[in-house]
């Protein structure tokens, strides 16, 4: 199960969407009650604040016959084909293994944007909408973006392509231009503790400080024992920088047990150590380097944590970036 996927399942379909999606929700509720849905949306935000769960409960009520109150009836025919998966009209793209090698791709290609306008270009085997949705839309290439420009420049009567995104920023500004966006934005942190706790994290405060203020994403630190993996991180951080580790060894471990989330979690603490000394004091992790340092490594981890979506071998990218990692 990917993150992605673990975080959707903390919002379960049926479940309340959290508090702080709300906004979203109703701009988008009003909309189809309206008649004024575009043909195109584009859902955009950091990881784990419920854009997913969303979607999901959205392209739902949209294709149930019998809508409640502007939600999915649960029970209808079309209900239940999405329940089971083979709505016909109901269409997902996504990261998909290479046919010729069985491995996992990174990116979406022309081919699959293909398919899916040639479906849109049909007529609804229900006699409602056509709904696609996209997701990680970022993770399109080029020739993909530009295969989907031509859909989105020649929409169908009763379709909707809905994007998701983490990184919109990688979508083409042409693509951006012909969606309506709605973004995301981590909640307060009353809302995110009182969804936390009402799911059993605990100590609340300490994990959703861990994820930077992410309900969703301490949820799946909480979850997979993300908290560990971070301790397990400043320990092999401050080791290298004190000279006791070796780069090779670490960037390996790093590589071999959830990469993304290792990056992450040093990003985070870089972060920290950069807010406490700008506050005058000394935040628990810190490698003593200069502030610049501090703010170069910080960076640069983020730069890794985009480049890692692509062909990169994550144990040498970790290596190199480890192997920078300068003495106290």
């Amino acid at each position: 199960m990917s993150d992605e996927e673990a975080i959707v399942v903390a919002i379960a379909p049926g479940d309340p969407l959290p508090a702080w999606c709300r906004a979203q929700w109703n701009v988008l509720a009003a909309r189809a009650a309206n008649g004024t849905l575009p043909h195109a949306l584009l859902l955009c935000g950091p990881a784990g604040l419920g854009k997913r769960a969303l979607t999901e409960a959205f392209v739902r009520a949209r294709l149930c016959e019998s809508p409640r109150e502007g939600n999915a009836c649960g029970s209808c025919r079309t209900c239940k084909l999405l329940a089971a998966g083979t709505h016909p009209d109901r269409m997902r793209v996504t990261l998909e293994p290479n046919p010729k090698t069985g491995v996992m791709r990174k990116e979406i290609v022309v081919d699959q944007i293909r398919a899916l306008s040639s479906r849109l270009a049909m007529a609804s085997q229900l006699g409602g909408w056509q709904i696609a949705v996209i997701d990680p839309a970022d993770a399109m290439n080029a020739p993909a973006q530009n295969a989907l420009l031509k859909t989105l420049e020649e929409p169908g009567a009763s379709s909707l392509i809905v994007l998701v995104a983490d990184q919109p920023w990688r979508l083409s500004a042409t693509i951006r231009s012909r969606c309506q966006r709605l973004d995301f934005v981590v909640p307060s942190q009353d809302e995110a503790l009182a969804w936390l706790s009402a799911r059993g994290v605990e100590p609340a405060e300490a994990v959703l400080a861990a994820a930077g203020g992410n309900p969703g994403q301490a949820w799946l630190l909480a979850e997979q024992g993300g908290m560990q993996r971070r301790q397990d991180v400043a320990r092999d951080l401050l080791a290298l920088a004190a000279g006791r580790a070796h780069a090779r060894e670490v960037g390996k471990t790093w590589a071999g047990d959830e990469p993304g989330q290792r990056l992450a979690q040093a990003a985070r603490l870089l972060e920290g150590a950069l807010h406490a000394r700008a506050e005058g004091r000394r935040a628990r992790f810190d490698p003593g380097w200069g502030d610049e340092v501090l703010a170069e490594r910080f960076a640069s981890a983020n730069r890794l944590r985009v480049l890692l979506n692509g062909p990169l071998r994550a144990d040498l990218a970790l290596f190199e970036w480890l192997d920078g990692v300068p003495r106290a």
